[in-house]
């Protein structure tokens, strides 16, 4: 199969191969994708630089966790009927040495989930960890059903998702974006008011929409925006960061 891989860690153009490499084959539980659409988080570049001070988890790495795809082979104890599915793929990197950078990968049956026809394989790629991310921001510690969520950059991958999964659970979505111009891209059906953080004073747009603050905030930037959660949080609210430099 054709393959993108790395074997020491550093920038991209130093230690990143693209070549042929053996098709893998599914064990007892597992499942074989064919990869259509690999999809690029930033742990994976991460960890293909040793950020950190991270070292190699194995000695040849195929980066990246998520894809979109069909399984075309299936291991012992997974049922025949899964090939040919449709699939997005999560996990195919995390604590396991071959991603889906590749034409083909193999994850536990489990992590091939079900992708539905009316979904693009470019979507399906972006579920694994943007998706989830996303969940556990808005719904680690129970639902939001009436409450006021603010998700900071809403137009990224995890905040698009954080507003449409706090608006289908009941929430009413405040946003922010970066600059005034991006207010253009926002979904109204998604996200009641949204606020540009280059314009005048966000705190007070903010709470002139949610007076008494905010319930819960979705937070991408947390070293960025800490003083500007104390000044629109609610009484109780939880700040639920997902990065921060």
């Amino acid at each position: 199969m054709l393959a993108s891989w790395y074997e020491d860690q550093g920038p991209a153009a130093d230690v990143l191969h693209v070549g042929e490499l053996p098709d893998p084959s599914p064990g007892p539980g597992e499942v074989r994708v064919r990869v259509t659409v690999s999809g690029v988080n930033p742990g994976d570049t991460k960890k293909r630089r040793g950020w950190l001070g991270s070292s190699m988890p194995h000695p040849r790495v195929i980066p990246h966790s998520d894809a979109a795809g069909a399984i075309d082979a299936v291991g012992a104890g997974v049922g025949a009927r899964r090939v040919g599915q449709r699939v997005w793929v999560h996990g195919a990197q995390s604590y396991r040495p071959f991603g889906t950078a590749a034409q083909y990968t193999v994850v536990p049956d489990h992590q091939a989930v079900p992708l539905p026809d009316h979904l693009s394989d470019e979507l399906g790629a972006s579920l694994g960890i943007p998706g989830i991310t996303a969940h556990r921001t808005v719904f680690a510690d129970g639902p939001v059903d009436g409450q006021l969520v603010l998700v900071h950059g809403v137009l990224g991958g995890v905040g698009s998702l954080a507003a449409q999964l706090a608006h289908w659970a009941g929430a009413t979505v405040i946003a922010t974006v970066r600059r005034t111009a991006d207010l253009d891209h926002i979904d109204p059906a998604v996200v009641s008011h949204a606020v540009a953080l280059d314009t005048g004073d966000p705190a007070v747009a903010i709470r002139s929409y949610a007076p008494r603050g905010v319930d819960r905030i979705i937070e991408v930037a947390l070293s960025d925006n800490a003083d500007l959660d104390n000044a629109v949080a609610a009484n109780n609210a939880v700040i639920a960061a997902y990065a921060t430099r």
